[in-house]
């Protein structure tokens, strides 16, 4: 093959080693575009917060997650939800809205509490050496629903709030089992107008579940 052949051959070798480069770079950025879509909208909150029924049925898996932590721990699924509605309105990264200085400057956020359950580093750090559940995230709805689970099976045991109790196990889970022993709530006619809110949504969320809930997901069975 003469000289002139040969550069012709690695030309075209290397035209088409081009468009076969350009063509997997456009698919892994597609690829990647739909993964990000997908994450994006695993990740959303739910459409109607207002209906157990409908969150546990666009949100698959997260029934399982839920009724897991309840035959674990004996919170009840509709406790778990109201809480969470609570704390974070489902946004799996939710923090505390940021203090003002000078009434304009965004600064410091007046807690490190974090994703779904609003919960703080400290107290989660208390939940992974409890638990031993060392890769646990505060975004992860499978990770939050179990903490709630067991803060609330400590609040049953330390202080005697009734596992499906929402108004009092919400009021320990805000104020802490310190707080709520020394009823500071109490102070806070604020917080108990709330923790009223949270009884009557888990009261809400569990009238929808019966309808419900024999049609949701527990997770497999293997017969």
């Amino acid at each position: 093959m003469s000289g002139t052949s040969r550069k012709a051959v690695a030309s075209l070798l290397a035209g088409s080693a081009m468009a076969s480069l350009r063509r997997f770079l456009l698919a892994s950025g597609a690829i990647l575009l739909i993964a990000a879509a997908v994450v994006a909208c695993s990740n959303s909150p739910p459409a109607n917060l207002n209906s157990s029924c409908d969150i546990f049925e666009e949100k698959n898996g997260w029934y399982s997650d839920a009724y897991d932590s309840y035959e674990k721990w004996g919170v009840p699924v509709h406790v778990q939800l109201a809480i969470i509605y609570q704390e974070s309105r489902f946004v799996h990264d939710a923090k505390p809205p940021r203090k003002k200085l000078l009434w304009v400057i965004p600064w410091k956020r007046p807690s490190s509490a974090y994703g779904y359950g609003q919960i703080k580093d400290s107290t989660w750090e208390w939940y992974i050496k409890s638990t031993g559940n060392r890769w646990a995230d505060r975004d992860d709805f499978e990770d939050v629903v179990d903490f709630i689970g067991w803060y609330g099976n400590y609040s049953y045991r330390n202080l005697g709030i009734s596992k499906s109790d929402a108004y009092n196990q919400y009021l320990a889970y805000h104020e802490g089992h310190g707080g709520f022993k020394r009823k500071t709530y109490k102070k806070k006619a604020w917080l108990v107008k709330v923790a009223r809110k949270v009884d009557n949504r888990a009261k809400s969320y569990h009238t929808q579940l019966a309808k419900c809930e024999d049609s949701l997901d527990k997770g497999w069975w293997f017969f």
